[in-house]
């Protein structure tokens, strides 16, 4: 059995991706920093439903947690499927964002991107076989008003994405990214008016979790072995 990190498990997108990739047969890692009950819920639920899950807390911008979590987890089993779905927003418009708005978005996005994806890497390579899936945003694509610092972060992410696909596609590790549109969680239930997403998403409606997580389900698998690299939009046709 292939073992599976979520980061931000515990979220919308997170636990739809938990959920997906245990339901796939991966024994699946959910982390949690702020939310372990809830990503323990989450956990016992995939189990009731025949998977197999377990809780990681920790904090992604740590680097010496992160290190100290995951080295003894791969120390026999590498870790070959890594979603880096951790992520915050804290908007403001840009004249008025403070300096700890801009750290705190790139420091969890683009950091804890290093710092999970980095221990996890060697053990990957070593296994000749690996799927990493980094979730973007559509900010970093079109940017957005009041999102400077999160656009940013998300467009480093996707840099980095191209950047690491080349470095290892040889080893047999595929590394994309996937930038969701306006989805339909708990983040974004106050931020749109259905009036606001049927003028801006062409399809009249908000993706779901469970659509994005069937997108990352796809690109973990073996049948996407070719697909790397790749900035892979799902936003109902906003771009």
């Amino acid at each position: 059995m292939k073992h599976a990190l979520v980061t931000g498990g515990s979220g919308g997108i997170g636990a739809a991706v938990c959920r997906r990739l245990a339901a796939d047969g991966y024994h699946v890692f959910i982390h949690a920093n702020r939310n372990p009950d809830i990503a323990q819920t989450l956990a016992d639920e995939i189990a009731a439903n025949g998977g197999s899950a377990q809780v990681l807390q920790f904090d992604v911008t740590d680097h010496q947690a992160v290190v100290d979590t995951l080295t003894p987890l791969i120390e026999q089993t590498p870790i070959q499927i890594l979603v880096n779905n951790a992520g915050i927003h804290d908007d403001a418009v840009f004249p008025g964002m403070r300096m700890d708005q801009w750290q705190r978005v790139m420091d969890v996005s683009v950091n804890g991107f290093y710092n999970v994806t980095h221990t996890l890497m060697m053990p990957m390579i070593r296994s000749r076989w690996g799927r990493i899936v980094n979730v973007s945003s559509i900010a970093a694509i079109t940017g957005n008003r009041g999102q400077v610092n999160y656009a940013a972060a998300k467009g480093a992410l996707n840099s980095a994405t191209k950047s690491l696909a080349q470095e290892v596609a040889s080893r047999g590790i595929t590394v994309n990214a996937v930038a969701p549109g306006i989805i339909d969680t708990a983040m974004s239930e106050h931020a749109f008016s259905p009036d606001d997403i049927a003028r801006m998403v062409p399809m009249k409606r908000a993706g779901t979790p469970d659509e994005v997580a069937d997108l990352i389900s796809f690109l973990a698998s073996p049948q996407a072995a070719y697909i790397t690299g790749q900035i892979i939009s799902i936003n109902g046709g906003m771009i």
